[in-house]
């Protein structure tokens, strides 16, 4: 495996501490998915894209419905991603990800955190070096499937050469996840979707590049920031350069 998949394993890919937080960014995902391209799943792939990761995260059919519903009223806010990014304590870059009605409000508070642990928020893009910018797909693996024969076939849309195979006991299901590009996240949709993949979720991440060792203590720090930064229901995600346990 390479150092995208390790990270992936090490971290678990951690975003939102809890349920409720999950299914807020969602709802959010859901809200620009459809004013985008329309209500109907089946003729707006965004849409189903955000619903595959919805079931993945075991968000209740009703939750999604009414995200839906939602997102068609005519007082339902415009949605807009925004990153912030700098550096936090110990010198650990942190790249944070949201979804926001209201810039002033978002940037207040993401300021806030930033200056209660000493840390410097930086311009967009100063640390685009750290990060690779990626779109990731997670879909049930078909029984019998050659991999070598399917990253070979999924090359030319922009899809890595590496993948992660994970086995669900509980359900009894084995989840492929491919990266790519961010440019080719539709081209590896169409694909996946044309080629019969049931569940296909998509979505976009950022991997740092190189990691940060740091002391328990310092950890400890950091990890507080994160949760600080997590707690703002704007926050979609937040990445950092610490090296994972």
């Amino acid at each position: 495996m390479g150092r995208a998949f390790e990270y992936r394993k090490a971290t678990k890919l951690k975003r939102w501490g809890h349920m409720a937080k999950t299914f807020t960014r969602l709802g959010k995902q859901i809200a620009i998915a459809v004013k985008a391209g329309g209500p109907e799943p089946e003729n707006n792939p965004a849409l189903r894209s955000v619903i595959a990761v919805c079931k993945r995260e075991n968000m209740p059919k009703d939750n999604i419905e009414r995200a839906i519903k939602n997102a068609m009223g005519k007082d339902q806010s415009d949605y807009k991603n925004v990153t912030y990014e700098g550096y936090g304590p110990h010198g650990i870059a942190v790249f944070v990800d949201t979804l926001t009605d209201n810039t002033t409000r978002t940037v207040a508070d993401v300021r806030s955190v930033f200056n209660k642990f000493s840390g410097n928020m930086g311009t967009t893009g100063s640390l685009s070096f750290l990060f690779d910018h990626k779109c990731v797909f997670t879909f049930k693996k078909k029984d019998g499937m050659d991999m070598d024969d399917f990253i070979l076939d999924m090359i030319d849309c922009g899809v890595e050469e590496e993948f992660d195979e994970e086995y669900d006991e509980e359900k009894d299901v084995t989840t492929i996840t491919i990266y790519g590009e961010p440019t080719s996240f539709n081209a590896i949709q169409k694909k996946l979707e044309a080629d019969g993949f049931e569940d296909v979720g998509g979505e976009f991440t950022y991997i740092p590049n190189d990691v940060k060792d740091v002391t328990p203590e310092q950890r400890e720090t950091i990890n507080k920031m994160v949760e600080k930064l997590e707690e703002f229901d704007d926050v979609q995600t937040v990445y950092t350069n610490m090296k994972p346990e």
